[in-house]
């Protein structure tokens, strides 16, 4: 690392790839700091079913940004840039390194690339398009928003209701797609002011060798989660009476689906299905960013491996040390 910049540790990867692990094991080699950056781990609360270190983990190398939130609250990208700038800016002032780590790759794309301001959109616009949803389906919404913004589609899950209704009211109401906001922003921002010119930041990945490796461990993640008592964990949200699937902590990947079998829509199989099949495609979302990601060290692992973490540290030391 240089000695011209404060540096940083970015160490990303698709869900169930052992990036917990991995942090622990760098926090327990060197003189880290270890921030969250995933859009589940906010809540308090949901413990079981985002797969939240535990509090033995949490011993060994405290995570920033977890617990932040209780699930009735919105947590917007900007709002992270904001807790993560004050992390990274604590751990820097106590002469240590920020180690970033999570799978929420639009939280880290937003730290290395800034946010555009959008257009404010107003509730008829967004209420028309959920009317629309209700006969369409999201699905043929995505359609429409791939036709105008594919850069934004190809970035949004066809079920993530929330965010194809902001790109398609961005686009209705201003004419303008959304990704044109954000490389419009990126050209007109000075360039000292960009994350990666104001610090030296270090790109790591957990790349999975096989596929079908990664999909046996999400399955055998799932099925603890389940032993562990996931399904009452969503129990209690659910009996809260404050929370519904409109908000985005209900939203995430297997909540959604473990309430709606609480819900009675699915059978418990039905459940689990949905659950997994949801992960896995959270994951293919995940690997594709990583993909075209640049300045990118890739770590390919065999996640099969109980020496993950220590072969992952010694991976990124020797990169570190190279610098």
């Amino acid at each position: 690392m240089t000695d011209s910049k404060p540096p940083i540790i970015f160490l990303m990867g698709p869900t169930a790839s052992g990036k917990t692990d991995l942090a622990i094991a760098l926090a327990q080699q060197r003189p880290v700091d270890v921030i969250s950056v995933d859009s589940a781990l906010i809540y308090r609360g949901m413990d079981i079913g985002t797969a939240k270190p535990t509090a033995q983990e949490l011993s060994l190398a405290p995570h920033g940004l977890i617990d932040i939130c209780d699930p009735a609250e919105t947590y917007s990208v900007a709002d992270f840039c904001r807790d993560a700038q004050a992390e990274i800016d604590k751990s820097h002032q106590a002469g240590r390194t920020p180690v970033l780590v999570g799978g929420t790759m639009m939280y880290f794309n937003a730290l290395l690339k800034g946010l555009a301001d959008m257009p404010a959109t107003d509730l008829a616009t967004r209420a028309a398009i959920e009317e629309e949803a209700l006969v369409k389906g999201w699905s043929l919404l995505h359609e429409e928003l791939a036709a105008v913004d594919p850069e934004s589609a190809a970035q949004i899950h066809p079920n993530h209701s929330q965010r194809i209704a902001r790109a398609l009211a961005v686009y209705r109401m201003s004419g303008k797609p959304m990704s044109v906001y954000r490389a419009e922003q990126l050209q007109q921002s000075p360039v000292d002011t960009h994350f990666s010119e104001r610090y030296d930041v270090t790109q790591f990945a957990l790349i999975p060798q096989e596929r079908a490796l990664l999909h046996q461990r999400i399955a055998r993640r799932y099925e603890m989660m389940l032993e562990d008592g996931f399904e009452e964990e969503v129990t209690q949200l659910y009996q809260r009476g404050d929370l519904s699937l409109d908000l985005p902590s209900m939203r995430a990947v297997g909540y959604r689906q473990m309430w709606e079998y609480i819900n009675k829509v699915y059978s418990y199989d039905e459940m689990i299905e949905k659950g997994l099949a949801a992960t896995r495609q959270l994951a293919k979302r995940q690997l594709t960013w990583l993909r075209g990601w640049e300045g990118l060290h890739r770590l390919e692992v065999d996640i099969d491996s109980t020496t993950l973490a220590v072969k992952g540290e010694k991976n990124i030391a020797r990169v570190l040390n190279s610098l």
